[in-house]
This record gives C-alpha cells, sequence and structure tokens, in this order.
C-alpha cells in the first residue's frame, strides 16, 4: 500500500487561504487535484487509508481557498477598472 499524502494535501489547503491571488490558487487546485486522486486510490484499497480525515479536510479547505482567491481577484479587477473609468471621466 502506498502511504497517504493527508498532511501534505492540508498544508496546500491552508496555504490556499493564506496566500493572496494567485497563489493560494495555484495550492488549492494541486491540493484539490491530490485529495481527488488519493481518496479515489484509497477507495481501490491501493493506498493507506489512515489519511482519509486529513486528505477530506485538505480538499475541503482548498475549495473554499480557491472560491475566496477567485472571489478576491474578482473584485480586484472590478476596482481596477473602476480606478480606470474614474481616472478618464477625471481627466474629460
Amino acid at each position: 500500500m502506498t502511504p497517504h499524502r493527508g498532511t501534505l494535501i492540508l498544508i496546500l489547503g491552508i496555504l490556499s487561504l493564506i496566500l493572496c491571488f494567485p497563489l493560494g490558487a495555484v495550492c488549492g487546485a494541486i491540493a484539490w487535484i491530490f485529495a481527488n486522486s488519493d481518496l479515489r486510490a484509497m477507495r481501490a484499497g491501493t493506498m493507506d487509508p489512515n489519511g482519509r480525515g486529513s486528505t477530506e479536510g485538505g480538499r475541503f479547505i482548498a475549495i473554499i481557498g480557491i472560491i475566496v482567491t477567485l472571489l478576491i481577484g474578482i473584485v480586484w479587477f472590478l476596482l481596477l477598472g473602476l480606478g480606470a473609468v474614474v481616472a478618464a471621466t477625471a481627466k474629460g
């Protein structure tokens, strides 16, 4: 049986919440991909199932981190666009 990567997935999931745009999304995506792969292997019986809890927790946190990072990115781009519109109308 291969060892689980639950701790790594959990750390990447937490980093997806802590790091700013776009690094948070990258860490979250890696954690999500690893977690899905590991959970599939655990269901198949080829990976140590002792890390299931941390793997599922890391996947959940990674999904939340990706959503938060994307929302921050959208707000940032909207504010940047609003600033450009205000600057353009102030000159005109």
